[in-house]
């Protein structure tokens, strides 16, 4: 193999691993879909690419079930006044959102009224204000 073919085969590969390191909203999440869930929260992911946070919703049943939350990047939730610290474990908060295509309590968070009354934006760059693509 020629060094200019291991170039490009090497730059495609890479290429085509981040390329598909990230998914369009509309692979995971169903924007004609909403949902309103009020819980406590029992984990935060705050990593790239987005942030990842667990509430366990206490059903009409008593039966408690957890959902998996998205939000936007660290870096765009700081610029809605969100930091690593705005949800913390054990604080009871109610998100609306767009419910998982696959898991009904996995979804794309819209907002968030976090446990001091605030109620902050979470969307990603998908969520498009309110017309996902």
């Amino acid at each position: 193999m020629t060094r200019t073919l291991r170039v490009v085969v090497v730059g495609v590969a890479l290429w085509s691993g981040s390329a598909s390191a990230h998914h369009s909203f509309s692979s995971e999440y169903d924007g004609e879909k909403t949902f309103k869930i009020t819980g406590v929260v029992t984990k935060v992911e705050w990593t790239n690419p987005h942030v990842r946070f667990y509430v366990d919703v206490k059903e009409a049943d008593g039966k408690l079930t957890n959902w998996n939350l998205e939000l936007a990047s660290p870096s765009a939730l700081a610029r809605n006044g969100w930091n690593s610290r705005t949800l913390k474990v054990g604080d009871e908060v109610t998100v609306q959102g767009y419910s998982g295509k696959a898991v009904i309590t996995r979804g794309a968070a819209r907002s968030v009224v976090v446990a001091d009354g605030r109620s902050l934006f979470a969307g990603t760059v998908d969520d498009a204000g309110g017309a996902p693509r």
